[in-house]
């Protein structure tokens, strides 16, 4: 069994429409030191794709992504 992760920060992104999930993470992980974890919740369906592909291309790391009913979390490591 592994441990929950324990995120620094959120960021509530339900409700919102690409690119503002990407834009809101982006700009509070640009406060957080590297290694801390931003938990992001989403419900927009483009964010499942959106929010890997940014992660990847700006240096930080997702951790993990579930389904949370009304949308996803995703845990995401500061580069």
């Amino acid at each position: 069994m592994t441990a929950p992760i324990v995120a620094d920060q959120e960021v509530d992104a339900i409700g919102l429409l690409c690119p503002l999930p990407v834009l809101k993470a982006r700009k509070r992980l640009q406060d957080m030191a590297p290694g801390q974890v931003l938990r992001v919740l989403a419900s927009d369906p483009a964010a499942f794709i959106d929010i890997p592909h940014f992660c990847q291309q700006s240096g930080h790391h997702l951790l993990h992504s579930e389904d949370a009913g009304s949308g996803t979390v995703y845990f995401i490591r500061c580069g």
